[in-house]
């Protein structure tokens, strides 16, 4: 039996191309690039080009590019460094209950050193209210961060509109668009974006490496104790290897963005149109004309996760309750319960699936069949 992988938004295979580009720095590129000797030049070459890439990929300066171990580093760097390093100018910070834990989280932390959070609700659409931010912001309102796709949902925030309304604004603008990252066009500066997270594992690269955008004009605190790497933002000797692959996946990301798009929305209607034409019932959560083309959450009325995820593994597909790192915890979807209310059945009976290169239209369709088959065996016994 064919074992079908629809869980890209948890992480994405490495690319081929990924590994043929770090296999020879793993071989050849063993010194540090603090070393001013050729050993240390080589591997900093290596770490300037890969910056280089990256700034481009979102039109920024290579200097605004700060590697990280991923992104939840990066969303704890750009959220506690930023609240520390301008807490003279106000205590208030504004995040959505949507968001990925590494920043919910790290909000949490920040309460209890006295900072006042502000968490925006999220309603039915999957969408964040722009009068909500407009009515929370105050004058001691120094940071505010909204995921640019939700990991859940798949659905887009209103981010240019957010950027526009804190243009005047002392707040720094933060998103986390390890989703959108590779599916979507990103102009930090015609954003009016001050810091913005990127996961290379989630587009098809190393996991282990990450970058933060940090704009010039951002004030923000390291949090870890060491050297000067990464203009003193991150300290520690930076993972050359993995900023080589990372260095490609962007490239390949970027050269394919437009076919990649149209290949997984392809994918999405193809499993969808599949589980209609078996007389499936299920509801779409959040507005699909809102969501990136890789992923949708679809609520299954008489089932539960436990046993569709359970009977899915069975049958070779993978998928997910919605963010891998809950995964396995029979908490319902704080992201659902944000958009429906805790009772809502769709907290406890929604599943994710996300769609990428190691999907085919083949394999989509029988994915299709396999889900439509034991939903309507589930349901069947649940009834």
């Amino acid at each position: 039996m064919e074992q079908i992988y629809m869980d890209h938004a948890a992480t994405t295979p490495m690319d081929e191309e990924v590994m043929k580009a770090m296999l020879p720095v793993y071989k050849d590129v063993f010194g540090n690039p603090s070393s001013v000797h050729s050993f240390g030049r080589k591997a900093r070459q290596i770490l300037d080009g890969a910056r280089r890439v990256m700034a481009a990929s979102i039109h920024a300066d290579e200097k605004e590019i700060t590697f990280t171990s991923g992104g939840t580093e990066a969303d704890n760097l750009a959220f506690m460094g930023t609240a520390l390093a301008n807490r003279d100018k106000g205590n208030h910070i504004i995040t959505t209950v949507q968001e990925h834990h590494a920043v919910l989280h790290t909000a949490e932390a920040l309460e209890k050193q006295g900072f006042n959070v502000t968490y925006l609700p999220v309603y039915q659409d999957g969408k964040i209210s722009l009068e909500d931010l407009e009515k929370a912001l105050t004058d001691e309102t120094i940071l505010v961060s909204v995921m640019y796709v939700n990991n859940e949902t798949g659905i887009i925030q209103p981010i240019m509109e957010i950027g526009k309304l804190l243009k005047n604004h002392q707040a720094y603008f933060h998103t986390d668009a390890v989703q959108a990252f590779g599916l979507i066009d990103i102009h930090v500066k015609e954003l009016g974006i001050d810091m913005l997270t990127v996961s290379s594992h989630k587009i098809n690269g190393p996991k282990g490496i990450g970058f933060l955008y940090v704009s010039e004009n951002t004030k923000i605190s390291a949090l870890h104790y060491g050297g000067e790497q990464e203009r003193k933002r991150r300290p520690g000797t930076e993972n050359i290897a993995g900023a080589a692959g990372f260095k490609k996946a962007v490239e390949l990301a970027m050269e394919n963005k437009d076919l990649r798009s149209q290949q997984y929305q392809a994918y999405k209607q193809l499993f969808i149109d599949g589980l209609k034409d078996n007389g499936i019932h299920f509801e779409v959560n959040g507005d699909i004309q809102s969501a990136i083309p890789s992923i949708v959450n679809l609520s299954f009325p008489g089932a539960n996760v436990e046993s569709l995820l359970t009977n899915f593994d069975l049958e070779g597909i993978a998928a997910s309750s919605g963010s891998a790192c809950t995964a396995g915890s029979v908490e319902p979807s704080h992201v659902l319960t944000a958009m429906f209310g805790k009772d809502n059945p769709c907290t406890t009976n929604s599943i994710r699936f996300s769609f990428g290169i190691f999907n085919t239209e083949e394999n989509v369709k029988e994915a299709s069949e396999r889900v439509s088959r034991i939903v309507k065996r589930l349901t069947k016994i649940r009834e």
